[in-house]
């Protein structure tokens, strides 16, 4: 199963032995075993559970986010057994410090995401040849940002400020958002990026796109045993797992084009959507929720491996530091 999604309202989940028992309007509507969910996401505030089914999903090692209905973005999320070695965290809290090895991964991090930028427009193109023109500004820019990129990072004494390199990120994603706001079927109001709360059905899609995607780096950085709030270039902040914002970066376009073909091939329309003068944005309804938990079901097992895989390689390298920075010799802690 792997995606377990609870967001039915009058639904009470309760536990049997190793299984998940649904009661909805208190009447048995189905058992899920606890051993086939990875991730289960509680949307809203309609679902009733007590602690021992979050208990039992988190000694399966499941994260379990909670979303609002009104706000994507905000969100908890409960994850299970850490992991174990302190030395991965030791070496990246020593990294977070040194300056030029954070320049040097901010310039990754951002050249994979305009790279990928570039392929989705790209792709695009290819389903649109009509808006040719609107396209391939967007792409010129971001092109002269990536050449820019190339032609500073010779060695050390080159390496971009990291404020810099933000700057040029958010012009890249301006030019961006503009070759894809010509793409989207008109009747959907986009324009560009906006959020907190978003303003129309696209940027719904992408902010909650956006809030699956971090909770499921969070997971990775806590399976790979790193600290998800210390980031390298997003800087550790206070109630931001930066180092999840990070590692999201490149997957974010993939999230794009997935939201583009899901809105204009229609599986979701306008009629999924509602305008909220309490919330002061764009909702997605529940019948739209469901449609887009599936469909994001089936498509964002790829992204979760690349970021296991991301996470690993780096805590891998982060390893080799920290040994040195740990106890030779095992030490009796009295106080257990």
């Amino acid at each position: 199963m792997g995606l377990l999604l609870l967001d039915r309202a009058q639904l009470e989940v309760k536990t049997e032995g190793e299984t998940l028992v649904l009661y909805e309007a208190g009447i048995r509507c189905g058992t899920v075993p606890i051993k086939l969910v990875d991730r289960c996401v509680i949307f809203g505030s309609q679902v009733s559970l007590d602690s021992g089914v979050l208990i039992k999903l988190a000694d399966a090692g499941a994260t379990v986010t909670f979303i609002s209905t009104r706000a994507p973005r905000k969100m908890a999320t409960l994850l299970g057994p850490q992991h174990n070695d302190a030395s991965v965290r030791l070496a990246q809290s020593h990294r977070v410090l040194d300056d030029v090895w954070c320049r040097t991964w901010a310039l990754s991090v951002v050249r994979a995401k305009l790279s990928r930028q570039c392929k989705v427009l790209r792709l695009m193109l290819e389903q649109r040849p009509d808006l040719r023109k609107p396209i391939l500004d967007s792409l010129d820019a971001i092109a002269k940002i990536c050449n820019n990129l190339d032609g500073v990072a010779k060695d050390e004494k080159t390496l971009l400020p990291l404020d810099t390199l933000r700057g040029m990120e958010g012009a890249a994603a301006r030019a961006y958002f503009a070759g894809m706001a010509a793409v989207m079927p008109p009747a959907l109001h986009f324009s560009g990026r906006n959020r907190r709360p978003p303003k129309d059905p696209v940027n719904v899609c992408l902010s909650l796109g956006y809030t699956l995607l971090h909770s499921q780096a969070i997971q990775a950085c806590m399976i790979a045993g790193l600290d998800p709030l210390l980031g390298f270039y997003h800087r550790p902040s206070f109630g931001r797992e930066s180092l999840a914002s990070d590692l999201i970066e490149a997957l974010r376009p993939a999230v794009d084009l997935w939201v583009w073909n899901v809105l204009r091939r229609r599986v979701l329309n306008s009629d999924h959507f509602t305008f909220s003068p309490d919330a002061g944005g764009c909702l997605l309804g529940k019948a739209g929720r469901s449609i887009y938990f599936c469909d994001w079901k089936n498509h964002s097992k790829p992204w979760q491996r690349w970021l296991n895989k991301q996470a690993q390689a780096l805590a891998r390298d982060l390893r080799g530091t920290g040994s040195f920075l740990m106890e030779t010799e095992p030490v009796d802690d009295e106080s257990c």
